[in-house]
């Protein structure tokens, strides 16, 4: 008789801290160090936005470190207490995001509809008048002869960087004025509705025997993309980006539950509304490649953005070259405002030939992620959010032109990864694809 001994590897760090104490310690430093950024955004922020957020996302986020203290202290007298468990966690988390984001965000609208100037950021007022502008003329975008008869302080608002699909969301304010056609409100609206979709989707994808642990590490997930003060600061005072955010979080949940074809919808969908999702949507195309279903996905992935550029194409391609391609590579008629410290921006700045330093240093950052791709390419979903979350990471870090608060994309990439985690539709590594699971569109 052969006496065979099996080794279980050890937890990682992340895994060893974010179980510890029912996950309740890192809560409370979530929420504390949140609340601490907070006040200290109202303090010495010289956006009046930011400032106005600081002063209410503190008292928000100092809330819920509060109640985690107290679900700590319960804990301590009693283990099982359901005051503890995941689902009262899940409550805390929701009055949190609600406290440091939503609170602030119709605060801020309602004071803007009552006339003050300074409660939103550019990138709203962008968002509506391209709304209005697409209601009107049937593209969002100015051509770069109406941009140039513009003032020269008006001519940054003139631009809209964005996919046209983004518009949508100026509609309400093109039709009336009021603090419920606010754009930051209807940003708010379908991120929360998306991410409840990848939540109901994971949730249900793990029920069983492992659903409650995978609960708490999709709760941890979610945080990163809706308390995180990188992700509330955004949405309350822009927000543009949340909603691409959450498509691109829903898109790689369906991936992860073997649905290949509603995924390329999702991530088309976010490819739609800001070029941020496009190297999302390429990962996920070879990740569906090794599950023979990468025309599925690319249907959707491709086919929505190209369907959303055809309408301003015929109506006037120019305007769309301008505002989509020149402007965000630095050829418009003005500089972009995005000029967050990172190393692309320091070295093309400050550097002889910089932005060719810069630039060079992306090519080869993007290069070694095709190679890896190309060598080794993503078998489960939770793998490509991973080489979504260093690549877009990688990128930020590099671009010349680049802003702070785009951090929110790898971040909530890379904590999304262990919610992604199903052994049931998942890979093992070296497995032959054509002996993968069942999928479904």
């Amino acid at each position: 008789m052969t006496n065979a001994t099996t080794t279980v590897p050890r937890p990682g760090w992340w895994h060893r801290l974010d179980t510890a104490g029912g996950g309740l310690p890192l809560d409370l430093g979530l929420y504390a160090t949140s609340a601490a950024f907070a006040a200290i955004t109202a303090g010495t922020s010289t956006l009046p936005p930011h400032r106005h957020w600081g002063g209410i996302a503190a008292l928000g986020y100092l809330a819920a470190a509060l109640a985690v203290t107290g679900q700590l202290l319960a804990r301590r007298h009693r283990p099982d207490t359901l005051l503890a468990a995941t689902p009262a966690r899940w409550l805390v988390a929701t009055l949190a995001w609600a406290g440091a984001a939503l609170l602030p965000l119709s605060w801020q609208s309602a004071q803007r509809a009552a006339g003050r100037g300074d409660r939103a950021q550019e990138e709203v007022l962008v968002v509506e008048e391209s709304g209005r502008r697409l209601l009107e003329t049937g593209t969002p975008y100015l051509g770069p002869d109406a941009i140039a008869a513009l003032p020269a302080e008006h001519q940054l608002l003139g631009y809209t960087p964005y996919q046209p699909g983004m518009a949508l969301f100026g509609l309400p304010r093109a039709i009336s004025d009021g603090w419920w056609t606010d754009a930051r409100i209807w940003f708010a609206i379908c991120t929360a509705l998306i991410l409840a979709l990848a939540v109901q989707a994971l949730r249900r994808a793990a029920a069983g025997s492992h659903g409650s642990r995978h609960d708490a590490i999709l709760l941890r997930a979610v945080q990163a993309a809706t308390v995180l003060p990188v992700c509330a600061l955004t949405l309350a005072t822009g927000g543009d980006d949340l909603p691409v955010l959450a498509l691109c979080l829903l898109a790689l949940a369906l991936a992860a539950t073997a649905r290949p074809g509603s995924a390329g919808i999702a991530v088309g969908l976010a490819g739609a509304l800001k070029l941020f999702a496009w190297p999302v949507a390429a990962v996920l195309v070879i990740w569906a490649l090794t599950r023979r279903a990468g025309l599925r996905l690319a249907a959707g992935a491709f086919g929505l953005p190209a369907a959303a550029l055809l309408p301003t194409l015929l109506v006037d391609h120019q305007a769309l070259v301008e505002n989509v391609l020149r402007f965000p590579l630095g050829h418009g008629r003005v500089s972009s405002p995005a000029q967050s410290p990172f190393p692309g921006h320091l070295i093309a700045a400050n550097l002889p030939a910089g932005r060719a330093v810069a630039a060079a240093l992306l090519i080869a950052a993007g290069m070694t992620i095709a190679v890896r791709l190309a060598r080794r390419p993503p078998r489960a979903a939770h793998t490509a959010s991973l080489i979504c979350g260093y690549g877009l990471l990688a990128a930020i870090l590099l671009m010349p032109t680049t802003r702070f608060g785009y951090l929110l994309y790898p971040i909530a990439f890379l904590l999304w990864v262990p919610a992604l985690d199903l052994p049931r539709f998942g890979q093992a590594a070296g497995e032959d694809p054509a002996q993968g699971v069942h999928l479904r569109s």
